[in-house]
Formats: structure tokens, sequence, C-alpha cells
């Protein structure tokens, strides 16, 4: 590999990782392509990517960047993992995958450029999804103005009982 080819792969892994609002820094020595394949399927429909990357162009890519903090943690066999739109969403793919790989591992990570353990990123991974946070969000938006209109329709429901009371009484008076 010459110097421009390593320029042009410094400065792709370099625009990627300073768009991407996590990076994870994982370990898959000793896995097949099938494996890794599949790993990238799933990071894929997550938001995210996968790379395998030579160390030292990652260090030297990551370096001056977003996610610097972790450009340290390459060494032996290490790959890098992008999300984009969702950081939760690819640790939860992370996570799933080590779980059931003996053989993957997540080493370190970086969100916004705060740099993560493997169990925090475990504990990003248990957080609800884009998603469901949205869903959330919505039921209890909604429910304000439901709640809202259920209490003026006891109000008045209130009144209207006491309105019927006196007309029963004044009924019951003049007979």
């Amino acid at each position: 590999m010459n110097k421009s080819e390593k320029a042009v792969i410094i400065e792709s892994v370099r625009g990627r990782a300073n768009d991407a609002s996590l990076a994870a820094i994982t370990d898959f020595k000793g896995m097949t392509v099938e494996e890794l394949t599949g790993l990238r399927a799933r990071l894929r429909e997550a938001g995210g990517e996968y790379h395998v990357v030579k160390n030292t162009l990652a260090r030297i890519a990551l370096s001056d960047g977003k996610h610097e903090v972790i450009k340290d943690k390459f060494h032996e066999n290490c790959a890098i993992a992008f999300a984009f739109d969702d950081p939760v969403s690819v640790a939860k793919a992370l996570s799933e995958f080590a779980k059931q790989s003996k053989l993957f591992a997540l080493r370190a990570a970086s969100l916004d450029g705060k740099e993560m353990s493997p169990a925090q990123v475990e504990a990003l991974a248990k957080l609800p999804g884009r998603e469901q946070l949205l869903g959330q969000l919505l039921g209890t938006m909604n429910a304000v103005p439901g709640n809202f209109v259920s209490l003026l329709a006891n109000v008045l429901r209130g009144l209207l009982y006491a309105l019927k009371a006196i007309e029963e009484q004044k009924g019951k008076a003049s007979a």
C-alpha cells in the first residue's frame, strides 16, 4: 500500500468518525468472514458501519478529531464500529453480537468525544431506542390534553348533577 492509498483510507475513516456520534473499538480475532458479514448487516440495519482498518492508520485518522480519546486503544486485531443516527441501536447490536460470539468483544468506545468502557456501552444498549423514546414522548404529550378534557367533563358533570338535584327538590316542593 503506497502513501496515496493510505491517505485515502485515513481521510475516509476521519470523515466517517467525525460524522458518527458513537465510535466503538472491538476485538474480532479468530472470527470468520461470515460472522463479520453478519455483524456488518446488523449494524447497517441499526444505522451504523463496521470497518477493519490498520491500527496505525486508525490512530492517525482519529487524531485531532471528535473521537480522539480512544485512538490509543488500537492494538492487535481490532476494528471500529460507527453509529450515525441512533447510538443506542448500534450499541444494542454490538452488545447482542458480543453475547452470541465468544470471539467478539468490545474494547472501548467514544460517545460524542467522551470515552466509554465496555460496561458503559452495555448500559447504553439497555436504554430504550430512539423510536421507543419518541413513542413515549408522544404518549405523554397526548395524555395532557386528554386529561384536561376529562377534568373539564368532570366539572361539568358535577354541575349538571347539582342542577338536576335542585330541579328534583323544586319538583317535590311544588307537589
